[in-house]
């Protein structure tokens, strides 16, 4: 069944104790039960380094202590932090898979600057809230899953190469023989023609542009 984890973290001023740090098999970090002081029973993403019995808060006037959340504001600058707002009161949407996180690196006026996982340099509102620490289960990347099995447990089902398929299948299909090279040579596309390497898809117009300082490309 699907966990409902609290993205938002909007009970301000109400302390929490972490009865239990659980697997989620809906995502490949952990969560952490937290109990509120009003009975209240919510999941959060488990921070690297949060253990059971923990007191944690959320609100400005919160400790900067993994788990804790509060907005950009108020955490100082080379804080790593992770379930990152893009919109205050939308809800984290950065950095929430396992080892993930971002680092504050400037603020200035109405935004704060972040380093994203990717190595991007953005510009987020200072309102935004954000989770001290780095998601837990680093490790998960470093999982050498054995054999093909396991992957069919997880539902990850086998994939056949376009190279392999015949024309009408796939635009990479056909061909006599397997030749990767040469003048025939077809670039890699999805099945429905879209060029899958190097291809820009990013729209012109795009509003958030401006709020990009260094993108993760060069």
């Amino acid at each position: 069944m699907y966990r409902i984890i609290d993205f938002k973290r909007n009970k301000d001023s109400i302390p929490a104790t972490v009865a239990s740090i659980e697997y989620d098999p809906n995502r490949n970090c952990r969560i952490a039960l937290l109990h509120y002081a009003d009975g209240e029973k919510r999941y959060i993403l488990a921070p690297d380094g949060l253990t059971v019995g923990t007191k944690l808060t959320s609100g400005a006037d919160s400790d900067i202590m993994p788990g804790n959340t509060l907005p950009l504001a108020n955490m100082p600058l080379g804080t790593f932090v992770h379930n990152v707002e893009m919109k205050a009161g939308r809800g984290g949407q950065i950095a929430r898979s396992a080892g993930n996180s971002c680092q504050v690196m400037a603020k200035e006026g109405d935004f704060a600057t972040l380093k994203m996982p990717s190595g991007e340099m953005r510009k987020l509102p200072i309102n935004c809230r954000a989770t001290i620490g780095t998601v837990g289960n680093t490790d998960f990347f470093n999982i050498s899953w054995g054999k093909a099995g396991r992957s069919r447990w997880r539902g990850i089902r086998p994939q056949t190469r376009g190279m392999a398929m015949n024309p009408v299948d796939h635009p990479m299909g056909g061909g006599e023989g397997k030749s990767k090279s040469g003048g025939g040579r077809k670039h890699p596309k999805s099945p429905w023609g879209q060029l899958a390497k190097g291809l820009r898809t990013r729209r012109k117009k795009n509003v958030s542009n401006q709020f990009i300082v260094k993108r993760r490309t060069k």
